[in-house]
């Protein structure tokens, strides 16, 4: 195994196949990261959402996307100009995934990516000592995706990060209180479906544990975009806790808790989750 990802694996405390997947798509998005900074993608773009979160503000769950979205609109940005830079350095660490472009069927402001490969070869290359074990069918193509808004509403703030593994390189981010905008426009405004996102609702105790400030204006101008408010609506940190507490009175708790629980160790932590608590800790929200 290449010297650099035991460095990388080191980090991680892994005791069953769940935790080497958790650790190993990490791995693979840090690489990615990597080879987009060094393609200087992020001269035009920034990084944003969960996995940000957990890379560059410690959050204690794993995340599976890459969230991006571009400093200025653009619609014309070619996404595919940085593949070469993934693939390289991909291929520097003996990682075989193919990247692919989801095409678009409708007019979106997001740009989407794929990268496939054989989970249960990477896996063998990253835990040797796994070759005996006999695995089950919760071993299909390891999937990574990656989207760009090209035409994101204003009023992000960014901050530069540097990481020094797999190797010293720069990213442009959104601050905690740009990324707390996001999270709450996901908990007001995202198609829940057939399951209710635990993640993000894991991921807003998270913040206000950490007494972070919502960056009020990038979340107006994201709930305008989405049709949720209208620009002449009143909108302050008290009509803001009030959209919040009657979204936490909709939410089925049970259906959270189970969407989170794959990507945290201590389940116990939410346990507490109900709409009395949700709505209590939202007083805190600055």
């Amino acid at each position: 195994m290449n010297n650099i990802i035991e460095q990388m694996l080191s980090k991680y405390e892994i005791k069953n196949l769940n935790d080497e997947i958790n650790a190993l798509k990490e791995i693979i998005q840090e690489i990615v990261l990597a080879g987009l900074s060094r393609g200087n993608f992020f001269n035009e773009a920034a990084f944003y959402g969960g996995t940000s979160l957990r890379i560059f503000y410690n959050l204690d769950r794993f995340s599976e996307d890459l969230d991006f979205a571009l400093i200025k609109p653009n619609k014309d940005f070619d996404l595919s100009k940085y593949f070469p830079y993934i693939e390289k350095e991909l291929k520097a660490y003996g990682i075989k995934l193919e990247i692919t472009i989801k095409n678009k069927n409708i007019d979106s402001n997001i740009t989407s990516a794929f990268l496939k490969g054989d989970t249960l070869e990477h896996i063998l290359k990253f835990f040797p000592s796994e070759e005996d074990h006999t695995y089950n069918h919760i071993l299909k193509d390891l999937k990574i995706k990656f989207e760009v808004d090209i035409n994101p509403p204003t009023g992000a703030t960014f901050e530069d990060k540097y990481k020094l593994l797999p190797s010293p390189h720069q990213i442009k981010l959104y601050d905690k209180e740009s990324l707390l905008a996001g999270k709450i426009h996901a908990i007001l405004c995202r198609g829940w479906k057939s399951r209710t996102k635990g993640r993000d609702l894991y991921d807003y105790v998270f913040f206000l544990a950490n007494d972070t400030k919502v960056n009020l204006e990038l979340l107006k101008n994201k709930l305008i975009e989405s049709d949720y408010i209208k620009p002449s609506d009143l909108f302050d940190i008290g009509k803001l806790k009030e959209l919040l507490i009657n979204k936490f009175n909709e939410i089925d708790y049970n259906d959270a808790k189970e969407d989170v629980k794959p990507f945290i160790r201590n389940v116990d932590s939410i346990e507490i989750w109900s709409k009395e608590f949700f709505i209590s800790i939202t007083d805190k929200l600055i």
